[in-house]
């Protein structure tokens, strides 16, 4: 058998392979790696008070109290131009043991409690309009919010955020609530 491979082919497989292989190293380089690892230290040295990692000193939202220890701090609710109001947060284990995040949190859906644990419980509620809004999903019906929570070490904080449908603009107050927490008012910006 004889195999022709012509210059012009040659030279797009080279370059293919090269940037896959430049790709892969760039990929295993290491650097990225260290980066969490020093987050997640960072977390777990100083329970007290917001850190520069986290972003924001700023006065919370609120701050929610949920069930055995766990706190909830809403840091923003920003609506968007695209319809959507995110709320980020931190949630923290106050308590002095690890704590398994509550099921609850997820709701009831059975959409949303197929994929997983999630905060995808939550909601905004505009007693203005009399309306609720739920955690919105994407095509798969993966809630838009922070997922995969398990177990959370007691002095931890997790960042979170979940999305919604966006109230009318008019509407600057709404109730945020989540399950096993209690409720607050919070003001959207933007």
């Amino acid at each position: 058998m004889s195999i022709r491979v012509s210059s012009r082919g040659a030279t797009i497989s080279l370059a293919v392979f090269i940037s896959l292989t430049l790709g892969a190293v760039g990929c295993s380089s290491g650097g990225d790696d260290e980066k969490p690892e020093a987050t997640a230290t960072a977390s777990t040295e100083d329970g007290a008070g917001p850190r520069a990692q986290e972003g924001s000193t700023e006065e919370p939202l609120a701050e929610l109290q949920g069930s055995n220890g766990l706190l909830l701090r809403i840091t923003s609710a920003e609506r968007d131009s695209g319809g959507f109001v995110t709320v980020n947060g931190e949630l923290k284990n106050d308590g002095d043991k690890s704590v398994a995040i509550p099921s609850g949190l997820s709701g009831n859906e059975t959409e949303i409690i197929r994929n997983g644990r999630s905060l995808g419980g939550a909601t905004l509620v505009d007693s203005k309009s009399k309306k609720r809004y739920y955690v919105l999903r994407d095509t798969e019906g993966r809630p838009l919010t922070t997922t995969g929570l398990s177990t959370i070490k007691a002095g931890d904080r997790l960042s979170v955020f979940m999305q919604f449908p966006s109230p009318p603009v008019a509407t600057t107050e709404v109730t945020f609530q989540l399950p096993t927490f209690a409720s607050a008012t919070i003001s959207v910006s933007g």
